[in-house]
């Protein structure tokens, strides 16, 4: 038994340490232990690193090994993408030699040899798909163009020109440092594509999330029905409870099935576990996106609007006690005629409760249906968008 728990506690760390790598950083677990845990991976632990190699090695060894990390993480590479590619690859291959063999099984037909192969096919295409596009370059001959397609709202996006490409710089867009372009409707550069996510290619992403989530969440249903499948034609629970008197309860049972797949099915155990993992954070991903696809919003949008309510609220703050240290002063020296009724002094608002409430106010936000309409047929592939000419 302490195996068994040993393998729930190593799942459950495993997912904490992975779900706090790449969602610490997300509103939702502000001012919790997840941020903590995910700035000390993401910051705390690289500089003890880099303080650790610094006095090993010294100051040579230190630089070599910041020069590899802006290889990996400062300029285009295909590290991450190969990486991917050897993830599946080696995931499919483990399952194809410890469970093919049980294919066809009690529950599990033959069909699965096949579908198997065409989903892990599709996972590929959509990866290539969402890799090698176009994510929305702007360059000189088509700024125009979407410089009317997306309207400055003058909160988030005033005009300006971008310093780096020297041309104006359309709302929605950025100069991505990596790919050293600007990029329209940008959302985030993806380190595992290599490339850029922005108007164009936004589909295919949110296409390879979800494509993926379910190629996970089919390998662990189907080599869930196999384990089941082996433990009715082997007949385990029917020697459990003849053979060696055990009561024909579920409480009763477990352990003892547990013990028999994880000594017989170790590796498939395994692989559920891991295809489980996955299956939830690629959910988390997708869940994630689709909100900011259906809202019409990017992910660096959702920075910017962060950073702008955090400033005006602090500015609203800043007024409000200006203003109460103002009237305090003006009571004070008499300035200001004391209310009639005590009652009123008991129940008036202090200035600091007067505070301007900020909220968002996204212009491009037009409606679930057209967002998404946005996102399946991109501005810049229609033709009214070659019609279009900066006012």
């Amino acid at each position: 038994m302490e195996i068994q728990w040993l393998l729930v506690v190593h799942g459950l760390v495993t997912l904490l340490v992975v779900v706090s790598l790449l969602c610490g950083h997300w509103p939702i677990f502000q001012g919790t232990f997840i941020e903590r845990i995910h700035y000390f991976i993401t910051f705390g632990a690289y500089d003890y690193f880099l303080r650790f190699v610094a006095v090993i090695f010294g100051s040579r060894g230190r630089n070599c090994f910041l020069a590899v990390e802006h290889y990996l993480c400062g300029r285009p590479n295909p590290i991450l993408q190969l990486l991917y590619l050897s993830i599946l690859g080696v995931t499919y291959f483990v399952i194809v030699k410890s469970s093919f063999g049980y294919i066809p099984g009690y529950y599990v037909s033959e069909l699965h040899r096949y579908t198997s192969m065409l989903a892990v096919g599709v996972g590929v295409i959509l990866f290539l798909l969402t890799s090698f596009s176009d994510p929305g370059t702007v360059t000189a001959e088509n700024v125009s163009q979407y410089i009317s397609a997306y309207p400055y709202d003058n909160i988030l996006y005033v005009e300006k020109e971008c310093s780096t490409c020297k041309i104006s710089k359309p709302a929605r867009s950025k100069h991505c440092s990596i790919c050293d372009r600007c990029v329209a409707r940008f959302d985030h550069h993806c380190g595992w594509m290599n490339n850029c996510i922005g108007e164009k290619n936004t589909r295919y992403f949110l296409a390879f999330l979800l494509w993926h989530f379910l190629i996970c969440l089919y390998g662990a249903v189907v080599l869930g029905f196999i384990l089941v499948g082996e433990l009715k034609e082997r007949r385990i629970i029917d020697i459990l409870t003849v053979y060696y008197g055990v009561e024909n309860s579920f409480s009763s049972l477990f352990p003892y099935i547990v013990q028999w797949l994880l000594s017989a099915y170790n590796t498939q155990i395994l692989l559920i576990m891991f295809l489980a993992i996955v299956s939830l954070l690629l959910a988390g991903f997708f869940g994630y996106h689709a909100h900011l696809c259906l809202t019409n919003t990017t992910t660096n949008e959702t920075f910017k609007w962060q950073d702008y309510i955090s400033w005006k609220r602090k500015l609203n703050e800043a007024k409000s006690s200006a203003a109460a240290l103002k009237a305090s002063i003006h009571a004070m020296n008499g300035e200001s005629k004391p209310p009639k009724s005590k009652w009123r002094i008991f129940f008036r608002r202090s200035p600091l409760q007067n505070e301007e409430v900020v909220r968002k106010n996204n212009v491009y936000d037009q409606g679930i249906a057209s967002n998404l309409f946005e996102i399946v047929f991109p501005l810049s592939e229609r033709r009214s968008f070659f019609c279009r000419k900066s006012e």
